[in-house]
């Protein structure tokens, strides 16, 4: 076989994987779309789909999985390929969106318009106004997403100064990281309970924050990012054969570098200050592209974006396995379930549970139904049985009652029962 039919071999195989990972994102797409916690069949959720169906069904569909699903599509893309291109422009295969330390800056960002700003905490009191004001998402964000720009110009502007080596980048990182840490830690000391806990919840990666207009703002940084990734693929390519090739073939290394972790570090600062910290995807799936397809960035670069979104995909399923288990249950079974998942919740033997609960303790049962309830994510349901369930259980009742409230926007009411915890 002479070199020309190897050249198309591999062409042919690398167009067969893109094929693959397109039909698998699509696949997976309407899997999380289709399938969730609120017991709607297939038919119904296609139907809400095109505005059809009742106005409960729509709103799942078209408010919040919609943008759930496009809010993974879009955030798993960008991490992925952002990794991919650092550990290239950095030599380091343990390089990842996360080395400028745009995600601990992030986090220190929220924490301080979560801990700081919003009522009940640092400065402002107990003021239920100030609350809504610091629990606005947006405010969050923008602060998140301001320390982490920060944090990208910092460290490199240090690494200007003198020489802006590789090694130079990563160490920056991890010191510059370190700082936003250690600020975060002494915040977090000064924090109440409440602020503490919203505080570390807003760190945990969640798609369930998205909406179209977050979407639309991470789109946009994401396309910019990859258009610009895959002009400059030759040139990643030529670096891959060392700083000294690469700048024979006419490439400015220092440039290029500095240009492609600024713009690499803007997305993962964007992606993070929507959606919390999702750490994992930025140095798996480079890693996995590679040892398929090879080095060659003029294929990595989109498998990589697709691999990225599969994997966030899977991730937010994986989320939902007791709704997918539920979803292939007969009605009968499905109340089952969740009242096995309700029992291992509260910690006793789920027959142990059942048989206290059957007319010898009303407040229990509540309590029983209001843990089913908030693990198929039915918030308004499980407030209702946890409220039932309030007197007799309070040290159960009452943290379910505030995360319920702050799930369905109530910050009022969600405030109140953190109160009442005090």
């Amino acid at each position: 076989m002479n070199s020309t039919e190897r050249l198309h071999q591999l062409n042919r195989k690398n167009r067969l994987i893109l094929a693959a990972f397109c039909a698998a994102v699509v696949v997976m797409a309407f899997v999380c779309l289709f399938v969730g916690s609120s017991n709607m069949t297939i038919p119904q959720g296609i139907a809400a789909l095109f505005g059809k169906g009742s106005a409960a069904q729509v709103r799942i569909i078209r408010g919040i999985r919609i943008p759930r699903v496009l809010a993974a599509l879009i955030a798993g893309a960008g991490l992925s390929v952002s990794g991919l291109i650092m550990q290239t422009t950095l030599n380091n295969s343990m390089a990842s969106p996360s080395t400028l330390g745009v995600s601990n800056a992030a986090v220190f960002g929220a924490n301080l318009s979560i801990i700081a700003f919003a009522g009940g905490f640092l400065s402002t009191g107990n003021n239920i106004q100030s609350f809504d004001v610091g629990a606005n998402p947006y405010a969050t964000s923008v602060l998140a997403f301001v320390f982490s720009t920060l944090s990208v110009l910092l460290i490199l502007g240090l690494c200007t100064v003198r020489s802006f080596s590789p090694n130079v980048v990563v160490l920056s990182g991890m010191a510059i990281g370190s700082v936003w840490t250690a600020a975060t830690t002494i915040l977090q000391f000064y924090a109440t309970d409440v602020g503490l806990s919203a505080a570390v919840v807003w760190s945990f990666g969640d798609l369930g924050r998205a909406t179209y207009r977050t979407d639309a703002i991470m789109a946009a940084v994401v396309l910019v990012g990859l258009v610009f990734f895959m002009r400059m693929s030759w040139k990643y390519n030529a670096l891959l054969s060392g700083e000294a090739t690469a700048k024979t073939m006419g490439v400015d290394v220092e440039r290029l570098r500095f240009v492609t972790l600024l713009l690499a570090s803007l997305i993962t600062a964007v992606c993070v200050s929507f959606l919390g910290i999702i750490g994992f995807v930025g140095i798996i799936c480079p890693h996995v592209t590679k040892k398929l397809l090879g080095q060659d960035h003029r294929i990595t670069l989109p498998v990589s974006c697709l691999m990225g979104s599969l994997l966030l995909l899977l991730a937010d399923t994986g989320r939902e396995s007791p709704a997918v288990l539920a979803a292939l249950l007969p009605p009968a079974d499905k109340e089952l379930l969740l009242r096995a998942e309700a029992a291992l919740m509260v910690g006793e033997p789920a027959d142990a549970l059942l048989e206290s609960c059957q007319g010898k303790d009303s407040s229990r049962w509540h309590l029983l139904r209001g843990e089913a309830f908030f693990t198929a994510k039915d918030y308004e349901a499980a407030a209702t049985h946890f409220t039932a369930a309030e007197n007799a259980f309070p040290a159960q009742a009452l943290p379910r009652l505030e995360c319920c409230y702050r799930e369905l926007g109530n910050f009022q009411k969600a405030y109140e029962y953190a109160v009442k915890q005090r």
